[in-house]
């Protein structure tokens, strides 16, 4: 059980060390590029069905198809324990991306300090909206729902699901557990991959994206709202408006048309006082002061500290399960 909770912990740590510090990794090997790959092949056979058994049949096939490799590799890497906890934390580092999100947000900002052309351009790469004319307050507004938008999905939730799956196995261990251990976090980044390259609501893509954008809302259900609780936890301890945060949260976190995306826009919003609006879609927050660019580096802070204090919690949650045992 020991070992079992050091391997749980430690492959943490060391997997959230080398997103912080490396980054992501080279997009050849990236499993994240590699399941695009697989979801694209498996697109384009199914799309030829025009009902939603299309979008049903794509998550089956991708599902199984990354599980039998991820296996594959489990098998061929378990003859050494050390390399499979190298091999198995590299490979959970690629579930979440905190360097990339939090970079992303701070270059536009740098772009932004530079040239409102040069900013329109590296924001259009974030949001699906046209930034060609977009003002500084709405290139703002776009780069911080973008940042808080993705705390859930690029962190938040791998995580969670990695922990809870932890807590499960150290009550319950049973064989190849730290092969699930790794899938069930890999298998929520496929879901969420497929959600990006599928779920839009256009004539090609609403019959095969239907399943896999409602997976994807569910499986962000709950950690969506447990972002948004720690938001508001941040808020106050970097001295924000923590109060407005949660009032803002439970006013206008479900005015966006995600079920989830709302829950940490909103938050930041409050926190920081401001307006976060995408035209003819959503306006969350009171804009009690004006929007600027110097919020983009308080919405980075903001963020950063969730991340640490979730990942603080789960840590700590972990020690205590395995002290009870």
């Amino acid at each position: 059980m020991i070992e079992l909770f050091y391997f749980i912990e430690l492959a943490l740590l060391l997997s959230v060390a080398m997103d912080v510090v490396f980054g992501e990794l080279p997009t050849r090997i990236h499993p994240v590029v590699i399941m695009g790959s697989i979801i694209g092949f498996f697109k384009n056979i199914f799309i030829k069905i025009r009902n939603r058994i299309s979008g049903l049949l794509l998550v089956l096939f991708t599902s199984l198809v990354i599980t039998i490799l991820l296996y594959i590799l489990y098998y061929i890497i378990t003859f050494n324990e050390l390399l499979l906890f190298i091999v198995f934390s590299i490979l959970l580092s690629s579930t979440f991306s905190v360097n990339m999100l939090l970079k992303t947000a701070v270059d536009v900002k740098e772009d932004l300090d530079e040239s409102i052309e040069k900013a329109r351009k590296s924001v259009s790469y974030l949001v699906s909206r046209d930034t060609g004319e977009l003002t500084e307050s709405f290139i703002v507004s776009a780069v911080i729902e973008s940042l808080t938008e993705n705390i859930t999905d690029s962190f938040i939730a791998p995580i969670f699901y990695y922990s809870i799956f932890g807590i499960i196995i150290m009550i319950h261990p049973f064989d190849n557990q730290i092969f699930y251990l790794l899938l069930i976090p890999v298998l929520y980044r496929m879901f969420n991959t497929l959600d990006a390259m599928v779920g839009y609501q256009t004539d090609e893509l609403k019959d095969i994206g239907f399943v896999p954008a409602k997976i994807d809302d569910v499986l962000n259900y709950i950690p969506s709202r447990i972002s948004g609780i720690y938001v508001v936890i941040s808020a106050y301890l970097l001295k924000l408006d923590g109060k407005n945060s949660f009032k803002i949260m439970m006013r206008d976190a479900r005015e966006c048309p995600s079920p989830n995306s709302g829950f940490t826009m909103a938050t930041t919003a409050g926190a920081l006082n401001i307006q976060l609006i995408k035209k003819d879609t959503y306006v969350l927050g009171d804009a009690n002061k004006e929007i600027d660019k110097d919020d983009i580096t308080k919405a980075v802070n903001l963020s950063k500290m969730t991340i640490i204090l979730f990942t603080l919690t789960v840590l700590i949650l972990l020690t205590l399960v395995n002290v009870i045992l």
